[in-house]
């Protein structure tokens, strides 16, 4: 069983916060180099601070928005040579926007949410995989959400965001059957990370409402379970997996402690 990242690079998008900063201080400190990308540079440079001061790992931050395939593909173009051989992609980007229902939901919000989510998730997969292929080794986790397998009132575009993840995640592995590429997809439950104060556009109490009274997951243990997918034997793939915290069954269905 391999146990250690040693020597390898990881791409993480979405990486200047939440589970996608946790990825990448689970994986630098199992040894792995790691090319973090997002679109706030700050937040990515008090991370490579962070990670090369407490795991003594490389790290290299790309200022990137996935939403523009252009950028994308030159981001990947211009990689440095030592940095141009990925051996494991973690598409974490992803955003969700409103909790209104459809006909109160902006074209603006629906397009960022298709955009980030799904598109451009592709995007940077697509310019992955031709080094991945030409090498025959490479391993692309794909996080998504419990929402795209059971949808919610309020969750239209997000859901079906999430539910398309599931589908390009089943049918590339299907296009990499017979290659050593491996592919995952992880669903994780409700999560304690910044998605609920962007969804209700900084509205505080509303984000802390989500979370009252019950035990979310935090950011940490679902890099944990990319971990363990990536550090499996070659011949081993995690195909899928769903991670609910104890105190939840479905996207909606949430328990909470009585507080009276």
């Amino acid at each position: 069983m391999v146990t250690n990242l040693n020597g390898k690079i990881v791409f993480i998008t979405g990486a200047s916060s939440g589970i996608g900063e946790a990825c990448a201080l689970a994986c630098a400190a199992a040894g792995a180099n790691i090319i973090m990308a997002a679109r706030r540079s700050e937040k990515l440079q008090k991370l490579a601070v962070r990670i090369q001061a407490e795991f003594k790992a490389q790290t290299l931050s790309l200022q990137l928005d996935i939403t523009d395939p252009v950028a994308v593909s030159e981001a990947f173009a211009a990689l440095p040579h030592e940095w141009s051989n990925i051996d494991i992609l973690i598409n974490n980007a992803g955003v969700a926007l409103t909790k209104d229902h459809l006909n109160e939901t902006s074209i603006t919000d629906i397009h960022t949410m298709i955009n980030t989510n799904l598109n451009g998730l592709i995007y940077v997969t697509k310019c992955v995989l031709p080094n991945m292929l030409d090498k025959n080794n490479g391993h692309i986790i794909n996080i998504g959400s419990t929402a795209g397998h059971i949808p919610y009132a309020g969750g239209s575009i997000y859901c079906a965001t999430k539910a398309a993840i599931i589908a390009f995640s089943d049918a590339l592995k299907k296009d990499l059957l017979g290659t050593a590429l491996r592919v995952s997809h992880i669903s994780p439950g409700m999560v304690k990370t910044e998605l609920s104060i962007v969804r209700f556009k900084g509205d505080q109490a509303k984000a802390d409402a989500v979370y009252a009274n019950t035990d979310p997951l935090l950011a940490v243990d679902i890099a944990e379970t990319v971990l363990f997918c990536i550090t499996r034997p070659a011949h081993v793939n995690i195909s899928e997996i769903t991670v609910y915290p104890t105190t939840q069954v479905s996207p909606a269905i949430v328990h909470r402690r009585n507080m009276s």
